[in-house]
Formats: structure tokens, sequence, C-alpha cells
């Protein structure tokens, strides 16, 4: 197949969005040939699962791009997804074939203005790690001879990441019309959460910002290195870092060899992503044994800041009014928290949600984490993963990055020293983060604190209501309208989309295959009437969007 063909619009949307008809038609098929779920048939509906899944992953690793980057985000939607396709997508590792070092060198002299051994000693030719966004080259500089690491942007990723976000549109508009998951999730807000979170990727800039932020916030614990960036070396494509020595995380062996010990790198790490999960701030939300490395003397090395989560000041908030209510067994205030942090969609049946909540917790609060091993955590995972699926729930990114970075870093923290005892490591930063020492009694003040706040602000909210009410009705009627010209403008770039398809169509036969001349003739006219009506819907789209 022409290579050439993977950087064309036509061609990606054709296979993204027939690929998303195909799997539509079979579920439907499947449900229609199968009215009654047993064992037999859901052994069946994971097969149909596992095989689309597998299909998935073949054209993301061919085509690259968003479908690698939407298959990892789907990967974390426990919330939504089935669990065989979380499965089989869990395998998908952000790699794709390398591309030739003569476009990296290109790229380099671009950024630069020089040739590349203006400033490089020497650079090897064959890359040390190929991902969907950059390629990363080992690389001497020429003044000081230090060793680097040069991560490039891979041929024209930009253009096609924008060109799969238009594809990915009709992609979502197909799912909410034809399937369940428009009513279970939103799927605007899913769209805009993707394209968002792959565009800051895509923006070198940010991942240097992102650098120097822990660099800063970590500067005083000497156990964690954050590598420095070459910053007169780097642009929004490239990146020069300093280039680190040292073992995966996991290496266990590695670590004996060394003579260090297993459970203070796991405390370090620990340490080190807890002070990220339980405070305002960004945290690192690709924690994977790849981006965590073990030098010699113990040093646990950081590095790649491309995914980057943030906790707000208000999820701080939301989080410890969740441990409050836990364990104070208020769990009308677990459901009114959970309410307020956007987590249920409106069909969500909130009585049934409260007593799988409370009896998934009681389940589990007599265990003693230091029991915990690897099938309890997998056990403890499908548990959650249960209780997500069973109801409306919906994640935002920053939740489903900061969900999925929390279950790598424990499995890590297992795989390292089996014996972590969390309860223990966790309770003197717990007391630190409720503001007293006795975490008790600190817990009751604040429950006692949130529990006469709605009380004292009720006449002030009655006020708000009597005088916002006309403008709470115009708003609506704003917003009523403003989705609907939303829908309408999606139908537009559907029938774009499909017009296009139809004159290319048409012109691809009227040129190649041999016809009687008045078909072939009229191929054409289809075909230049339809490239007409393509500029028009483009002028008119245009023309309506700018006056509003």
């Amino acid at each position: 197949m022409n290579k050439g063909l993977k950087y064309k619009l036509s061609y990606r949307s054709s296979v993204m969005v027939w690929m998303t008809i195909k799997f539509i038609f079979k579920i439907y098929f499947f449900y229609f040939k199968n009215r009654v779920w047993d064992e037999r048939t859901l052994q069946k509906w994971n097969a149909l699962v596992t095989t689309m899944a597998k299909e998935y992953r073949e054209k993301a690793i061919h085509l690259g791009g968003v479908l690698i980057k939407v298959g990892q985000f789907l990967s974390t939607r426990t919330d939504f997804m089935p669990d065989a396709f979380i499965k089989e997508l869990s395998g998908l590792v952000d790699r794709v074939p390398p591309m030739p070092f003569t476009y990296a060198r290109k790229l380099l002299e671009e950024e630069w203005g020089e040739d590349i051994y203006h400033y490089l000693d020497e650079i090897q030719f064959a890359s040390v790690a190929s991902a969907s966004i950059g390629e990363v080259y080992h690389a001497k500089l020429k003044d000081s001879g230090t060793e680097v690491a040069i991560k490039v942007q891979r041929y024209r990723v930009r253009e096609i990441f924008h060109k799969d976000f238009k594809a990915l549109r009709i992609v979502f508009w197909l799912i909410s019309v034809f399937t369940s998951f428009g009513k279970k999730a939103d799927l605007p807000a899913l769209y805009r959460e993707l394209v968002t979170v792959m565009n800051k990727e895509l923006d070198f800039d940010q991942e240097l910002n992102h650098a120097h932020y822990f660099q800063d916030r970590f500067k005083d614990n000497e156990a964690i290195h954050i590598p420095y960036y070459m910053e007169n070396l780097c642009t929004k494509k490239v990146l020069v870092i300093e280039w680190v020595d040292g073992a995966k995380i996991t290496d266990t062996n590695y670590m004996y060899r060394h003579q260090l010990s297993t459970e203070h790198i796991a405390r370090t790490i620990f340490d080190f992503y807890l002070e990220q999960f339980l405070n305002p701030g960004k945290f690192h939300a690709d924690p994977h044994a790849g981006n965590l490395l073990i030098q010699p003397n113990g040093t646990v090395v950081i590095i790649d800041f491309g995914m980057v989560g943030e906790v707000r000041k208000q999820d701080t908030h939301y989080f410890k009014r969740l441990i409050q209510n836990i364990i104070m067994d208020d769990y009308d205030r677990v459901i009114e928290i959970l309410d307020e942090m956007d987590f249920l969609l409106p069909n969500a049946d909130r009585k049934k949600l409260k007593r799988l909540i409370r009896d998934t917790i009681e389940l589990y609060q007599n265990g003693a984490f230091h029991m915990v091993d690897m099938n309890t955590m997998e056990q403890l995972k499908e548990d959650i993963r249960l209780l997500i699926k069973d109801q409306p729930i919906q994640l935002s990114a920053e939740y489903a990055y900061l969900g999925r970075a929390i279950s790598i870093v424990l499995g890590i923290l297992l795989a390292i020293y089996p014996d972590v005892d969390i309860q223990k490591w966790a309770k003197p930063k717990i007391k630190k983060w409720f503001g007293g020492r006795n975490l008790a009694e600190s817990i009751y003040k604040q429950y006692v604190k949130d529990t006469v706040k709605p009380v004292l602000s009720y006449p002030k909210a009655m006020l708000n209501w009597l005088e916002n009410g006309e403008k709470d009705r115009q708003w609506d009627n704003q917003k009523q309208q403003k989705n609907l010209k939303h829908h309408y403008f999606i139908f537009l770039e559907i029938i774009h989309f499909i017009l296009l398809l139809v004159s290319i169509g048409c012109s691809f036969v009227g040129y190649y295959v041999q016809l009687q001349l008045v078909t072939h003739i009229a191929l054409w006219g289809i075909g230049l009437f339809s490239i007409l009506l393509v500029g028009l819907l483009y002028k008119h789209y245009n023309v309506i969007r700018d006056k509003m």
C-alpha cells in the first residue's frame, strides 16, 4: 500500500469511520442473535469485544496519531468501556515504527538554523525510543561533551492529529446516535477533553514548562532527580534533555546487585506520588516503569512530562469531605459530593449507588493493607470497576488520569516491595493533610463545620433564587439555542464529508475506469457538482459561524 495514504484525510477518516460503523453493526447483530444472556453468551461477547479491540490495536499501530492516544485514553475509562476491550487495549504500547533519521536531521536543522554538527559532536542514527508523538536519539554536545537525549516530533505529527480530530468528531457523533453510550456518557465533553489533552502533548514548550515545575516543586527531595533541559536548544518541536543512565524501576535484580533497599526505594516513590495526589498542583500522569529509572546510588529519576494532570484546590476539598463522610458513615453526603464533582449523570440511581458504595467499603474497611497482594489489588480494582460500570458514572479526563496514575504506582510498589504497608506509610501524611495531630478530632470538627454551613447559607440561597430566577430562565433558553446550533454545524460537517467522498469516488472512477463516453462524462459531472456543493456548504458554514 502507498505509504503516502497514511497522511491523507480521506484515507484516515475512511479507516476510522468504517471501523466504527463495523463495530456498531457487529454489536447490534450480536444482540439480535443473543436474546438470553447466560454464561455462554457472556463468553461469546467477551470474544467479540476482544476481536474488535485487537483490530483497533492493529489499526492504531498502523496509522499512529490519535488512534494510539485514544486507545490509551479508553483503556483508563472503566466508567463505560467493556472489561475485555480495556484488557486488550492495556497492551497498546505507545510505540510505532521508527521514522527515518533523515527527517529527524532535517527538522533539527530547521529548528536550530544550523547543521546539526554545529551543536553536536555525535548522534546515533538509530532512535532509542519511538512513540506516536516523538522520537528519541542519543547524542553528545559539541561544546561540553555532555550526553543528551534529543526528542524530535515525528513526521507531520501535528497535521495528522488535527486531521484525526475531524474524523474523531464524526466517530463520536455515530456513537452518540447509534449506541447506548450516547445516553450514558457525555460524549461532547469527552471529545473536548481528548482534544485538549492531546493538543497539550503536541506542544513541547508545555513539556518543558512541566519539567521546570517538577524540578522546582521537588528541588529539596534529594532522593528524586528530574533531568535538566538545555533550553537554548529546545523548541516547540525539539527537546534536548540530560542523558540519564539507569535501570527500570521494577528491575529488582539491578537493585540487589547494587545493594539497594527495595523498601527504601518503594517508600521514596510512595512519598513522591502521594504528595502529588493529595495536594493541589500538577501530577505526573504517566508513571509507568519506563518513565521511572533507578540509578546505582539509589536515586529515582523521573522522565517524560508530556502527560501531566492537575489536582485543583477544590479537588482536595472534595477528597477530604469524601473521607470524612465515609468515616462518619454518612453515605447520603458521599452521594451529594459525587454529584458536586460531576461524577453522576442525571439518570443514575442514587439509592442503589449509595448501597453499592457502602457495601464495597465495608467489605474492605476491616482489612489490613499490609496483607494486600497482587490478587487482592486486582479484586479491589475489579470491584470498583463493577461499581462504576453498574451506574451512569462518568469521570472527567483529569480524574480518569489520576485514577490510572494511582493504579500504576500501586502496581509498581507491589512489584518492588511486596510487603508494602500502605496504611502505615500513609497515616502520618494523611494526618498532616487534615491539618491536625489528632486525625479523628480534625475529621469530626470538619464534619460538624460542613454540616452547619448549608443551614447558615439557606437565607442567602433563598434571596439569590428570588433575584436570579428570571436570569436563569433566560440562560436556559440561550443554552438550548446554542445546543441546536451546535448540532446543526455537526450535521453540516457530516454532509460536507459525505459529499467530499462522493466527489473523490466519482473522480477516481471517471479517471481510472474505462467506461462509455456518456457514463464517463456523467461521473465527472457528479464529481464536479459534489465539489461545488462542498464549496457552497463550506462557505455557508463559515458565514453563519462568523455571525455568532
